[in-house]
């Protein structure tokens, strides 16, 4: 939802840029992939279709090939983008995206491959113009960055630290939506459930009642939940709020508390067992959906019996499963 979101910046800086869109590469003067980093497969997907672009680029030598996102925030990454693959022009990572207009004029007319990967986790830039994929429903960011560092994971090393938006800033961007006709809005988030823990002052609760007062708005949905924020105190009051949509995300990644504990999950079996019968307590019969990674190092054949066992008593609503995939510089690729 994340990279979907900053997808739709992209595009908004380009239309403001007198931009307009092709889905054929080969017409295209400009090309940006906006990459995700969290498995290798979408990695070497990247890497395949610049292959593609450089055979199109020796025809078209005015065509500019960018590369943006989680996946290029990684040093290494850069480093053989530009040794491989050295038609390429733009790079830029998570943290220089409102940047962008500049960076492509630069590489429009320095003529050589311009690169910002800087790391560091500065002010969030607001007002950055966005082209959206649908015009009755919309994906609002309310915070970035992720401080768990759970042993799997990169986005804390390509997204930062957590940085959370400014309540009012939220909610001027949600009533714009609203004055242009939406009717749904998704509060994403890389780790939404640490909204406002890096300023002290508002909380996730906050955020989704000053949403849910919103005239116009229609529904509310919410982007991937950590088990730990669903309390008694937190279902009893976003169950009184009618547009909240009773879908909820929550990450589980393992159903076996030895490797919830080797992922650096913040939770075991039992507590996250407790949210889904805290929100079914509140809710009739609500959409449960999670994440499972399956293959963690370490894990035996018992342990994923385990898993097995404990999503079939969940019993939830979808799943998305993937093996696990090794990311350099995470605790687990030296598992």
């Amino acid at each position: 939802q994340q990279n979907e979101n900053d997808t739709e910046r992209i595009r908004g800086m380009l239309r403001q840029a007198g931009f307009d869109f092709t889905d054929d590469s080969n017409k295209a003067d400009v090309v940006i992939y906006n990459t995700c980093a969290v498995r290798e497969n979408a990695e070497q997907k990247v890497f395949g279709r610049l292959g593609i672009l450089k055979h199109i680029k020796e025809e078209r030598k005015d065509m500019v090939i960018g590369v943006c996102g989680c996946m290029v925030q990684q040093e290494h990454i850069t480093e053989k983008i530009k040794k491989v693959h050295e038609h390429v022009d733009l790079v830029f990572g998570t943290h220089a995206l409102y940047k962008m207009p500049e960076l492509l004029y630069r590489a429009i007319h320095e003529k050589k491959t311009v690169v910002d990967i800087d790391s560091s986790d500065g002010a969030i830039a607001e007002d950055i113009p966005i082209m959206r994929d649908d015009d009755k429903k919309a994906w609002v960011s309310v915070m970035y960055g992720c401080n768990n560092f759970c042993s799997y994971c990169i986005i804390p090393y390509t997204r930062g630290r957590i940085r959370s938006r400014a309540i009012e800033d939220v909610v001027d961007e949600v009533r714009r939506l609203a004055d242009n006709g939406y009717k749904e809005v998704v509060l994403t988030g890389i780790h939404l459930s640490s909204y406002g823990r890096d300023t002290g002052k508002e909380t996730l609760l906050d955020v989704i009642e000053a949403v849910n007062s919103i005239d116009g708005i229609e529904r509310i949905r919410l982007g991937s939940l950590e088990p730990r924020i669903v309390t008694d105190e937190f279902v009893s009051r976003i169950s009184s709020m009618k547009k909240l949509c009773p879908h909820f995300h929550l990450s589980l990644q393992s159903g076996c508390d030895k490797t919830l504990k080797a992922m650096n999950r913040k939770y075991d079996t039992a507590e996250y067992l407790k949210g889904c019968e805290i929100l079914r307590k509140y809710y009739d019969n609500p959409a449960i959906t999670t994440d499972v990674i399956v293959g963690f190092p370490g894990e035996t054949e018992e342990d994923f019996k385990i898993t097995k066992a404990f999503v079939e008593k969940v019993h939830f609503y979808e799943m998305h499963i993937f093996k696990y995939s090794r990311r350099k510089c995470t605790v687990a690729d030296t598992m």
